[in-house]
């Protein structure tokens, strides 16, 4: 089966929308899933051509920025499918259109591939780089876990009375997070009273 995405980042672009159905349909496409959002929003369309598509099906698009936000995530979709025995057709790919089931497909998958492993180490590169530099500024201090950045209130509530459950309701973390800091509480005062310190 050909199953259609198409996208447009806002809902002012409906011709945009519609041109991209026409050329789906013009392509095969049974049955097309359309959306019309951000490419950093959450999009629910795709995620559900992606969950409806099966083995031997074939997914098109009209252009690649239409399917992904970058070379990575484009490379995890076209993973995804390939894993679940779906073909990728782009119809427009540098004025020619590309199919994951050809040999030249297969070829531009493999140049992707290596597009986002660059793409994931210089990202990584970049955020190392952006840490030592904050850390050499005093800037940075690492992220504190919220639960234990609230402890002191876990504590003074735990003393009036209060059940772990409403002292997590009312600090906005987990229940679990609440019994961790109260045992790691009783471990400190009992190694105090081991070695003779008064609280």
């Amino acid at each position: 089966m050909i199953v259609g995405y198409a996208r447009t980042s806002t809902t002012e672009q409906i011709a945009g929308l519609e041109a991209q159905e026409r050329d789906l349909a013009a392509a095969g496409a049974e049955r097309v899933y359309k959306e019309q959002a951000g490419s950093m929003g959450p999009r629910a369309a795709l995620q559900g051509v992606l969950d409806f598509v099966r083995d031997g099906d074939t997914l098109v698009v009209t252009k690649i920025d239409r399917l992904a936000r970058s070379t990575l995530n484009l490379w995890e979709i076209v993973q995804a499918l390939d894993g679940k025995g779906v073909g990728l057709k782009v119809l427009n790919f540098g004025g020619e259109a590309v199919d994951t089931k050809s040999a030249t497909g297969r070829l531009i998958l493999t140049i992707f591939a290596g597009f986002a492993q660059f793409e994931r180490e210089s990202m990584l590169e970049r955020q190392r780089e952006g840490i030592a530099k904050a850390k050499g500024e005093g800037k940075y201090k690492g992220r504190k876990p919220t639960a234990q950045a609230k402890a002191d209130e876990v504590l003074a509530l735990a003393s009036q009375g209060m059940k772990r459950d409403d002292i997590a309701n009312q600090l906005g973390i987990g229940v679990a997070s609440v019994y961790r800091v109260l045992k790691a509480d009783r471990v400190t005062e009992e190694s105090d009273s081991a070695i003779g310190i008064s609280p």
